[in-house]
């Protein structure tokens, strides 16, 4: 955390802007606070640095697509700056309408503005209907239905988004469900300064961010197996470049279990012993609620036992 007196707005909570997108959705759904107030922003750099200067208490953001994966915007924004910490998750069914300004047909439609999500997961859809059609990238689904309806400029003359953000928009919807995926669904997490961690619930899930000292050969299985040897399943592993230079990356891994399981804390410093940095973006209840299988072999209480073993043994040498 930056010093200074804080300027956090205990009320207010930050988005992906604006207003209908599917991360505002996501808010929704995770619960704001009884008199909390929203606040959109353009980009997800832009939401999370106002999170880090005291703006607002809390973020929301899109983390992981089903269709596309990691979204790199948030992974890079996480793994740089002033440590942030994930506290929750929400996992969002996505459905996306085509929609146009009033009295625009199909065959009008030339340029398609969305947000690059959005377009992996319509091309199929584009590429059958609207062969012709190219495609206008935009901040979100939402900033696409908005420019469309209020500026008479925009460089596209439809765009793909969720339903409500084309009917608040008073767009007509041309086609609807066009996802190439019926079930594809996007992950979003709830991001705030470091502070109290949720509690241990027994289906949870951590983030962490992982730098090498160097690159070698068995650099990432030293790193993988501090997870393995331990029973502990990744969710997610992706690699993201530094930036330092050509080659160099990092690993943004989500695995099973909480900071506060004895099989989690030793992976923890094991890997904080082989890498040059690692930085804990929190442990939070999974959004699936999916409890977490543990042999016995890897329990807190077999940790326990095996740590009393060893301190049993140490006490007897002179």
């Amino acid at each position: 955390m930056s010093g200074g007196e804080s300027t956090t707005d205990p009320q207010t909570y930050g988005y992906l802007g604006p207003a209908g997108t599917f991360t505002q959705m996501a808010l929704h759904r995770w619960g704001v606070p009884d008199g909390a107030a929203e606040r959109a922003f353009g980009s997800v750099d832009a939401a999370l640095a106002a999170l880090r200067e005291g703006q607002i208490v809390a973020a929301m953001v899109p983390i992981e697509n089903s269709v596309e994966g990691g979204v790199s915007a948030t992974l890079d924004a996480l793994a740089h700056g002033d440590p942030l910490v994930v506290i929750g998750e929400v996992l969002v069914p996505i459905t996306f309408v085509l929609a146009a300004r009033p009295g625009t047909d199909m065959a009008q439609v030339r340029r398609i503005g969305t947000h690059p999500h959005a377009w992996a997961q319509v091309r199929n859809y584009v590429a059958e209907h609207l062969p012709d059609a190219v495609y206008v990238p935009a901040l979100s689904t939402a900033a696409a239905a908005a420019s469309l309806a209020t500026d008479p400029d925009a460089p596209f003359d439809a765009s793909v988004s969720a339903p409500v953000a084309a009917t608040s928009n008073g767009l007509t919807i041309l086609a609807e469900d066009i996802g190439d995926m019926k079930h594809a669904v996007t992950r979003f997490v709830l991001v705030a300064r470091p502070g109290d961690l949720p509690e241990r619930t027994g289906a949870d899930k951590t983030t962490v961010v992982l730098f090498q000292h160097h690159d070698r050969p068995g650099a990432l299985l030293e790193l993988l197996e501090q997870f393995s040897v331990r029973g502990i399943n990744l969710t997610r592993l992706e690699s993201r470049p530094t930036g330092e230079s050509m080659g160099s990356y990092c690993f943004s891994v989500d695995f099973e279990g909480h900071v506060l399981d004895e099989r989690v804390g030793e992976a923890l410093v094991g890997l904080k012993r082989v890498c040059l940095g690692v930085r804990f973006l929190g442990s939070y209840p999974r959004a699936d609620e999916i409890e977490t299988r543990v042999a016995p072999d890897i329990s807190d209480a077999a940790f326990h036992e095996a740590r009393s073993w060893l301190a049993d043994i140490r006490n007897h040498i002179d």
